[in-house]
């Protein structure tokens, strides 16, 4: 997992995929209801601290992240626990961790409103997941197709963890009692293995878990590969090409486009038929706010290499004032550590919340305080 919302995914769910959740409502009942914050309902979200985020990322959850406050008491988590499943040099960890962390806030997520903090700051994501690991059976991980997929990765090191990996997610939602999820296609399987794995709790011990929804709200662009628009823009690809990264200067954007792949057509028209076109309309609407007709318009009688040099302006727009923003923040190191403190502090309180009730429920004797 790269992200709740995978890697450049849409943060909404289509018809098909909600209806499968309303047959699960409908078999187990919505259970505890959940808790609210500052009158508002929680949302839960969050990236691995591995690899340059992409513009995939930002265009299909980050982005969308930031107004997302004015209707959800928002947890951002930087799940770098996740991240160590795959060997990781700890000097370059911590780097990406406090890099993204500080890339939520240049986006404009707020973090006076919303919960920005570091998963391992947070023992209580360890602690739910152990007691988590005790109500879930084998054969639902063994079901986990990204646990598969991954091993073949890094067939070196199938580890525990990589196995117990949609356990420690459940813990990550169920901790702050969360009623919302942004989720793509290839994360909805780890949203119903944590909605099971909340049922069972609550059926032997009443109502302690919030029953998370997958988030229907605003649809976020969903990137493709530069290279092979037939798959999403990753942060992983081994192409360099393939994918547009946050820091990325302007020259390499640009040159990146022009090397995207297209067709023969030889027409800027959004089809099926022609998905690497169609990858790059998606993009330019992404940035500048026009629909896909609009710009079939604009480039209406004009070649591939026009319309390439204005979706790499287009995206280079965009991201200018992010990388100026980020610059700025990481030169405030005092500032970063203060923020980096005080979510740490307010994310262990709402999750000791639920840890002492999930503790006092499973019979674990009271701390004497």
């Amino acid at each position: 997992m790269d992200s709740l919302t995978g890697e450049g995914g849409s943060a909404i769910l289509v018809k098909e995929l909600y209806q499968a959740y309303d047959n699960v409502r409908r078999a187990y009942g919505r259970g505890k209801k959940g808790i609210m914050i500052d009158g508002n309902k929680v949302l839960f979200s969050g990236m691995q601290a591995t690899g340059n985020l992409t513009l995939g990322n930002y265009l299909g959850a980050l982005k969308n992240w930031v107004t997302l406050c004015d209707e959800y008491q928002c947890f951002y988590s930087v799940v770098d626990l996740h991240s160590i499943t795959i060997r990781q040099d700890p000097a370059e960890l911590r780097r990406r961790a406090r890099n993204l962390l500080t890339l939520y806030i240049a986006a404009g997520i707020d973090p006076e409103k919303n919960c920005l903090y570091y998963q391992s700051h947070v023992s209580g994501h360890t602690e739910l997941s152990w007691i988590l690991n005790c109500f879930t059976y084998m054969g639902e991980l063994n079901r986990m197709t990204q646990f598969k997929d991954k091993s073949a990765k890094h067939a070196d090191n199938i580890n525990a963890g990589l196995f117990t990996y949609p356990v420690l997610m459940a813990a990550d939602i169920l901790l702050y009692q969360s009623d919302v999820v942004p989720v793509g296609k290839d994360q909805l399987q780890h949203l119903e293995i944590t909605r099971d794995i909340a049922q069972r709790f609550n059926a032997i011990y009443g109502d302690v878990f919030t029953i998370p929804e997958p988030y229907v709200g605003k649809t976020g662009a969903s990137i493709k590969s530069l290279q092979n628009p037939e798959k999403k823009m990753s942060k992983s690809d081994e192409n360099p090409n393939a994918s547009i990264y946050l820091m990325d200067d302007p020259g390499t954007i640009i040159r990146k486009f022009k090397r995207a792949v297209t067709d023969s057509e030889a027409c800027v028209r959004y089809s099926e038929e022609q998905p690497g076109i169609r990858n790059l309309i998606d993009i330019y609407s992404a940035c500048t706010g026009k629909t896909p007709e609009e710009t079939e318009k604009e480039f209406d009688g004009k070649g591939y290499g026009d319309f390439k040099m204005a979706v790499g302006e287009a995206v280079v727009g965009v991201l200018k004032p992010l990388q100026d923003r980020y610059e700025e923040l990481s030169k405030n190191k005092d500032y970063i550590d203060k923020v980096i403190k005080d979510n740490a502090e307010k994310a262990n309180y709402y999750a000791a919340k639920t840890l002492r009730k999930v503790q006092k429920k499973v019979g674990f004797p009271e701390r004497i305080r």
